[in-house]
């Protein structure tokens, strides 16, 4: 099988996306120690600093360098929903955002928490929250995508709460390390090469 090259500037990884056609027979809610708050039309300061907080050991970073008028157009579009996972104590934890944009459709578009909440199991309470709002009238599909440079626990997650894998891709693009985008300590998993 041929290797196929990537520049060291550039990062390749394999996207996953999924899909669920059929709404979930109704679960119970895992309890939790957090609260869903939805953001109506949040600034993008409050949005990209949540996003960045949750995103950045997984090099999320196509909202930080997006244009401030694009990113308005999507955030303050009322179909659609951000999230904000929060503690006790009101302190934002982790997002979910929801993007019912094509009718029939709705779109996980970002999911998580904070690294020190990664892989303890607080993932199964943020699906059951994503699939309750997201599976209402006139929703026939729900979907989302991972890729190789998300928790490498992602992918059998989707699959674990009834997505089913329907298309891979590959996806390059400038580190945003090396143009400070995210710090150079982001996403220690995939190492700089410059």
């Amino acid at each position: 099988m041929p290797l196929t090259h990537v520049p060291p500037h550039m990062i390749a990884t394999i996207v996953t996306s999924l899909e669920m056609r059929e709404r979930p027979k109704p679960r119970m809610i895992p309890a939790a120690r957090f609260r869903l708050t939805r953001w109506k039309e949040p600034s993008p300061d409050k949005y990209r600093a949540l996003f960045r907080r949750v995103g950045e050991p997984w090099m999320w970073f196509s909202r930080l360098v997006m244009p401030e008028a694009d990113l308005l157009a999507i955030i303050h579009d009322p179909a659609v929903e951000i999230y904000a996972v929060e503690d006790m104590r009101g302190i934002e934890i982790g997002m979910l955002e929801l993007d019912f944009r094509k009718a029939g459709e709705a779109e996980i578009g970002f999911f998580g928490f904070v690294t020190e909440l990664t892989g303890k199991g607080n993932g199964g309470w943020l699906m059951a929250q994503a699939l309750s709002i997201g599976w209402r009238k006139n929703v026939e599909r729900m979907w989302v995508h991972t890729c190789t440079l998300d928790h490498p626990g992602a992918l059998s997650f989707y699959r674990r709460h009834g997505f089913v894998p329907f298309e891979r891709a590959i996806e390059t693009f400038a580190d945003p390390r090396l143009a400070g985008i995210v710090p150079r300590g982001a996403a220690p998993h995939i190492p700089v090469l410059d």
